[in-house]
């Protein structure tokens, strides 16, 4: 468990009330990783979310194309959420995320996490908003260097 003054720091947990609160950091651990470390594969089981505190990740994608089979394609700064498809199904990785610096994370475990949003509406509305926002966030960046790709 976590401290519930850690999560009111973050945007991503603003709208969720004290008891709210309690419950996501029953779930939930911080986590130091050191850069370069590989968090998570494409394609596994996502079995957390996860809050960056500090550092970066790195996304990329594993690419058919060309002689490139790593393609960058975003990442992940301080107060942003990452695996992100913890909570959309079939909840499978659809990027390898490398630690770019020795970061430090809240860890948010998945199953616990997809149970609280299904049993408490107003916890699933707001995680699954911010989710939302980390998506099309991410959409746009993939654009915008698709865009640059092709220049």
């Amino acid at each position: 468990m976590i401290s519930l003054e850690l999560l009111r720091r973050y945007s991503f947990f603003a709208g969720l009330d004290e008891a709210e609160l309690k419950s996501l950091a029953m779930i939930s651990e911080q986590v130091r990783v050191p850069a370069g470390t590989i968090l998570f594969e494409e394609g596994q089981n996502a079995d957390a979310l996860y809050l960056l505190l500090e550092g970066s990740v790195d996304l990329s994608f594993n690419s058919s194309l060309g002689p490139i089979e790593q393609v960058h394609v975003g990442e992940v700064n301080p107060g942003e959420p990452f695996s992100i498809s913890a909570l959309i199904p079939p909840h499978l990785l659809t990027h390898t995320a490398r630690a770019g610096t020795t970061i430090h994370t809240i860890k948010i475990a998945a199953a616990p996490l997809r149970a609280l949003c299904q049993s408490d509406a107003r916890v699933g509305s707001v995680v699954m908003r911010k989710v939302a926002e980390a998506a099309m966030e991410r959409l746009h960046f993939t654009r915008v260097q698709l865009a640059a790709a092709q220049t």
